[in-house]
């Protein structure tokens, strides 16, 4: 299983903001830190918004900040929301040029493995991910006074 970089970069912009409490912080601060392309976080950045999990405001003194608290942000509802194609395998999809597909056995198992993989996942929020312990090392980490 891989995740995509846009689900790396959603991830990376929460931490971000939680690590920030309730900081404004603009798109480009986050391409600094990370040294990634603001043209592809202002994508993440909008559908963050759309669903909720971040407000941003306009404006010179604009930017955007969490707006869920870290407990309420669930890793596995996030992954499902930014994650196009969860397929891990071609007989995944509904027409499959497979010959063996209707009677293979991989499909079952990779299904199995996974929602194993998503279960796990929604064990996990962000403030698991930012812990209040790690806060300080992140924060130095990200070069955020």
């Amino acid at each position: 299983m891989h995740i995509t970089r846009y689900t790396d970069y959603s991830l990376r912009v929460l931490i971000y903001l939680a690590v920030q409490k309730s900081r404004l912080v603009t798109i480009q601060e986050i391409a600094n830190q990370y040294d990634i392309s603001r043209n592809h976080l202002m994508k993440v950045v909008h559908q963050l918004n759309r669903h909720g999990y971040i407000e941003t405001v306009r404006g010179k003194k604009g930017g955007m900040r969490l707006n869920m608290e870290p407990p309420d942000v669930n890793i596995g509802v996030l992954v499902r929301e930014t994650e196009q194609d969860l397929k891990m395998v071609e007989c995944f999809a509904p027409k499959t040029a497979c010959r063996i597909a209707p009677v293979c056995g991989l499909k079952p198992m990779f299904a199995e493995a996974l929602q194993a993989f998503l279960d796990v996942l929604d064990n996990y929020t962000l403030a698991d991910v930012i812990q209040d312990h790690h806060r300080p090392q992140l924060l130095r980490l990200l070069h955020v006074a």
